[in-house]
């Protein structure tokens, strides 16, 4: 009989005790990575019925202050569940480190497929892939008209100023955790702070919205929303250029020429953008900016990456390739650019 593998990041005795007692589970449990998740790792938990649920948790190491927050994640799907934005049932919030080291917490499983790549897109029928694209963008935008008040998540982060304090921290993050110089970020950092739009009112920001962070269901729509460990109260257009900047381009390299969106059949981005025209009061004029900034945070993220990825901070569900992730962060800082010329 074969030993059962622990995954990294999964102290097996401890955490069986308590999602036994807290949550029914029966042991023995199965715990299996989520493969393409780049910052908190994720496990798809099974017990000896054959019940599932989802556990999230921080890397095992190089957290960086005010990053991989559980509660607040736990917090913020906790909120949304009452609204009309599709999120998993928050099940359980677990603070006590003697349980897994870290804090984490347990969602319910959502059955419905995640499109992560071309390879998976071309699975999907030619006349879904457009009420997909469609979905996600409602979605979008159902999200930006939640009022924070309302959902009890008004003191989830300061409403105004969002943009520049996206820069500061962000920067911050490159100064405190990389293990290289990187005076390109700096100088990008400069510009986009020297023109930062005027906010259009606040609202509840994502973070990270983009086909691979969403569940999608049979019909095409959005079960459920995933990844809120960036979720703020801010500017959402940042999300909107979130959008744009992960939909990908042939000519795009690393995951930006994998995005399952890169297949025919989601339509273009101009659809895109006039679906969310139609269904928000936001003008969209000075999206390139905000584009600019989203090209220049992923860069920011990556850099982050790819350091926990050096210091083995990913878990076992990781298979990372330094070159390319240095590649792909030059790639994000020349689309930061031409989007700043095209902004001026």
């Amino acid at each position: 009989m074969s030993k059962t593998v622990t995954p990294k990041g999964i102290d097996r005795a401890p955490l069986t005790a308590w999602l036994s007692t807290e949550l029914g589970l029966a042991a023995p449990l199965d715990f299996q990575p989520v493969a393409g998740g780049a910052s908190n790792l994720t496990f798809v938990v099974s017990d000896a019925t054959g019940r599932r649920v989802v556990l999230r948790r921080p890397p095992t190491a190089h957290v960086l202050s005010s990053a991989h927050d559980m509660t607040r994640e736990h917090r913020v799907i906790s909120a949304l569940a009452r609204t009309a934005v599709p999120v998993p049932p928050a099940l359980a919030l677990c603070r006590d480190d003697s349980v897994n080291g870290a804090d984490f917490y347990v969602m319910g499983f959502v059955e419905g497929s995640v499109i992560h790549d071309r390879e998976d897109a071309q699975q999907v029928p030619t006349d879904l892939r457009r009420v997909m694209a469609d979905s996600l963008v409602d979605t979008l935008a159902e999200l930006h008209a939640v009022d924070p008040a309302a959902a009890g998540l008004a003191d989830l982060g300061r409403r105004d100023g969002h943009c520049s304090r996206q820069l500061r921290r962000w920067q911050r993050q490159v100064d405190q955790g990389s293990d290289r110089a990187l005076p390109r970020v700096r100088r990008l950092h400069d510009r986009l702070s020297a023109r930062i739009p005027v906010q259009q009112g606040a609202g509840i920001v994502h973070g990270d919205y983009r086909l691979d962070n969403c569940i999608m269901s049979a019909d095409g729509s959005v079960a459920a929303v995933l990844d809120w460990e960036l979720c703020t109260l801010g500017d959402v257009l940042i999300d909107v250029a979130g959008l744009v900047a992960w939909w990908g381009a042939a000519e795009a390299v690393g995951r930006l020429a994998e995005m399952p969106t890169t297949v025919g059949g989601f339509g273009t981005l101009e659809g895109l953008l006039d679906r969310y025209r139609r269904r928000s009061s936001r003008d969209l004029s000075e999206l390139e900016w905000y584009v600019a900034l989203q090209f220049w945070r992923v860069a920011c993220i990556i850099e982050g990456v790819r350091v926990r990825h050096g210091a083995g901070a990913m878990g076992d569900n990781q298979q990372y390739d330094d070159a390319g992730a240095r590649m792909f962060i030059d790639y994000a800082l020349d689309r930061c650019e031409q989007s700043l010329e095209a902004s001026a």
